[in-house]
C-alpha cells in the first residue's frame, strides 16, 4: 500500500497552468490507484485548499468537504492518537525530519505502507521500511 502526502491531493485539484503536468499525474494517482492517508493529510488539504490566497484556485469549504468525503470510502485513513504522536516524536528525533512530516511517517508506518508519495520528504530515503517516492521528478523535466 502507498501513502499519499497532502501535496498530491492539492495538485489533484489544482487549476494553475504552471502545475498542469503535476495536476494530471496527481489526479491519476488520487482517482486510479489504491492508497491510504491520515487525518493530518485531510486537515492540511482542507486548510490549504480553502485559502483565498492559494496560488491554486481555492475550493469553497463545501467543495473541499465533499472532495474529502468522496475519498473516504475507498482509501483507509489513519486517525491521530497519543501513540501515533509518540511514534512521530521518535521519528522526528531519530531521523531529524521536520515535525509536520513526522506524523505522516508514523501514520504510513502504522498502516504498513511501503511508500510515501510526496514532494516534501527526501526522495528515495528509506525510513525503517517506508521509502519516499516523489512521483513528479520525471514529469518536471
Amino acid at each position: 500500500m502507498i501513502f499519499l502526502d497532502t501535496n498530491i491531493l492539492l495538485y489533484a485539484v489544482s487549476t494553475s497552468p504552471d502545475e498542469a503536468g503535476k495536476q494530471c499525474l496527481a489526479e491519476h494517482l488520487v482517482f486510479d490507484t489504491d492508497w491510504s492517508w491520515s487525518a493530518q493529510v485531510m486537515q492540511e488539504f482542507y486548510s490549504n485548499v480553502i485559502k483565498p490566497t492559494s496560488r491554486r484556485t481555492a475550493l469553497t469549504s463545501v467543495q473541499a468537504y465533499e472532495f474529502l468525503e468522496s475519498l473516504l470510502p475507498d482509501h483507509p485513513c489513519q486517525s491521530m492518537d497519543a501513540e501515533l504522536i509518540l511514534q512521530a516524536l521518535h521519528f522526528h528525533q531519530h531521523f531529524r525530519i521536520q515535525w509536520w512530516d513526522a506524523p505522516i511517517l508514523a501514520a504510513a508506518h502504522r498502516m504498513n505502507c511501503s511508500q510515501i508519495l510526496s514532494e516534501d520528504f527526501q526522495q528515495g530515503r528509506n525510513y525503517d521500511g517506508v521509502t519516499v517516492v516523489n512521483p513528479f521528478l520525471e514529469t518536471v523535466h
